[in-house]
């Protein structure tokens, strides 16, 4: 593992690759889930930041395998093993073999926020429109 860390491909990367810890290949059949160990843990320590596991667009688009969650969130307070949930949302099995790059991770800035009850809102340009409110530009 520590000949493969996590690290950024290029130097536009956002996300640096997660893989998959296993001792032996794992056969994930379609329809099925798996938490898959990445071998990783972090502790980001610091509450204005947190961190993302996102899936990897070529298992997605190729091999229908996303994360069973669709986005992990990593509090700055954690400080285990960072596991991947992994679906097979394909027609077909799909083997994920020892090491293999799985998922992404991406550090991000958080903002913790305070709420304060009102009795109404100040008038916006958009105002309660919701989904579709703005339509098609």
């Amino acid at each position: 593992m520590q000949d493969q860390l996590p690290a950024y491909a290029t130097a536009g990367s956002a996300g640096l690759d997660l893989r998959a810890c296993l001792e032996a290949p794992l056969t994930i059949e379609p329809g099925s889930t798996h938490l898959i160990p990445t071998g990783l843990a972090i502790h980001l320590a610091d509450p204005g930041y947190a961190a993302v596991i996102l899936p990897r667009s070529g298992l997605g688009h190729k091999h229908g395998i996303v994360l069973g969650n669709l986005v992990g969130l990593i509090d700055s307070d954690y400080q285990g093993q960072l596991m991947v949930s992994t679906w097979n949302r394909g027609d077909t099995a799909f083997v994920l073999n020892p090491m293999e790059r799985l998922a992404q991770l991406v550090i991000v800035p958080v903002l913790q926020v305070g709420f304060n009850v009102v009795e109404e809102f100040s008038n916006s340009e958009r105002g309660t429109g919701g989904f579709g409110s703005t339509g098609k530009q």
